[in-house]
């Protein structure tokens, strides 16, 4: 899997590289076109249509300077070859120079305005990384003896966070973590995520069961949903696991409501799916439960095993053919060295069976309990958009 992924990178990477080195003398290849095209047919016929071409060309990929100097060289070129053929004061030669010159002068508006354009696109990718900072910050790098990884990947280009959630915290019940979906998209899916993660943060630390957990992350979207009308009638409702490893146990409790089953990956390539014994209506859905409690169910966590949590993107992911993926079935008998390992293969397998497309985000969260004499492991938490890395 993981050298299929490298090949088909490598062959994007190569393609782009090509594309990217062809664009880059494209003004220069068609001035010379221009030239050579005017040499080498009758003098009826002209190669403006080159020389105009080359300055709107440089405009939106090269630096104003460089627009600049390849109008002057398109400008350039038509009065050499006009005092070559000895038609440098004729009326069709002043008309050719003046078109190349208007275009020039429009490419280099045209620069500036792609500039201020490009200057503002950075600006909001500047706050857009400031704010899935702050929405989704990085997990610690280990978190009472747990290795934690954590992806965030964006369906849409460029946007680095939507409804999807997820968020590992040390408390004095032991590790809890939450992984979520919010059901809607845009800034109320983002404004949905900050209510369910603040009120995760402090819960925490303070319920003692997840079944408290539960109810007031419910509380919270309820209180929420009447203050702000756009997560009551557009993000009603919240998918959500809820987890916790409570320290020196090897157990897991998760508590699940609505979202798809996280998955138990054993050190020798088995896998266990840990679905709840009842299904459970999403957070935000609680008047319809009729007052059904929370259940929650506990497996082991052993050595060398590593938890696997992830949102709907990634069981919804389709190939070309319609079938969706299936983690579970991906992943069981594969053996990795870590949690980090996990969400590269499970991300590269993804995208090969999309053909890089998605329709939704996904957040996928790997938290591995070491087993003993493993050495220490650093993780990193990528926002990885999908238009292509």
């Amino acid at each position: 899997m993981g050298r299929q992924g490298s090949g088909a990178s490598g062959t994007v990477e190569a393609g782009g590289g090509a594309a990217r080195r062809v664009v880059r003398v494209l003004p220069v290849l068609l001035i010379l076109l221009g030239l050579v095209f005017d040499l080498s047919t009758p003098p009826s016929f002209t190669g403006s249509p080159f020389f105009t071409a080359a300055p709107l060309i440089a405009a939106p990929l090269f630096t104003f300077r460089v627009t600049a100097l390849t109008g002057i060289a398109a400008c350039a070129a038509v009065v050499a070859l006009h005092c070559v053929n000895g038609t440098t004061l004729k009326v069709e030669a002043l008309t050719e120079l003046a078109t190349v010159v208007t275009v020039s002068g429009l490419a280099l508006l045209i620069n500036q305005v792609v500039r201020r354009s490009g200057e503002r696109l950075a600006s909001a990718r500047g706050i857009a990384e400031a704010a899935q900072r702050a929405v989704l910050p990085t997990p610690a790098e280990r978190i009472a003896g747990l290795h934690v990884f954590a992806r965030y990947e964006a369906a849409q280009a460029d946007a680095f966070i939507g409804g999807d959630l997820y968020a590992v915290q040390e408390t004095p019940y032991g590790v809890r973590l939450a992984v979520g979906d919010v059901r809607g998209k845009g800034l109320g899916a983002v404004e949905a995520v900050a209510v369910v993660l603040g009120a995760f943060r402090e819960a925490a630390e303070t319920e003692p069961t997840l079944e408290a957990l539960a109810q007031r992350l419910e509380r919270a979207l309820a209180r929420e949903g009447v203050r702000r009308d756009s997560l009551d009638a557009v993000e009603g409702f919240t998918t959500c696991v809820l987890g916790e490893v409570p320290a020196g146990a090897g157990v897991l409790r998760l508590l699940n409501r609505g979202h798809p089953e996280p998955l138990l990956l054993h050190a020798d390539g088995g896998l266990a799916v840990l679905a709840p014994a009842e299904p459970a209506l999403p957070l935000g859905l609680g008047e319809l439960s009729a007052g059904a409690a929370d259940r929650v169910g506990e497996w082991p966590f052993p050595e060398g095993s590593t938890l696997l949590l992830f949102t709907d993107g990634l069981t919804e992911a389709r190939d070309a053919g319609g079938a969706f993926y299936d983690p579970a079935a991906r992943l069981r008998g594969r053996v990795f060295p870590g949690p980090g390992e996990v969400l590269t293969a499970l991300s590269s397998d993804v995208r090969r069976h999309t053909g890089g497309g998605a329709t939704d985000d996904m957040a996928l969260l790997a938290v591995g309990r070491p087993g003993r004499g493993e050495p220490q492991r650093r993780r990193t938490v990528p926002v990885v958009p999908r238009d292509g890395a």
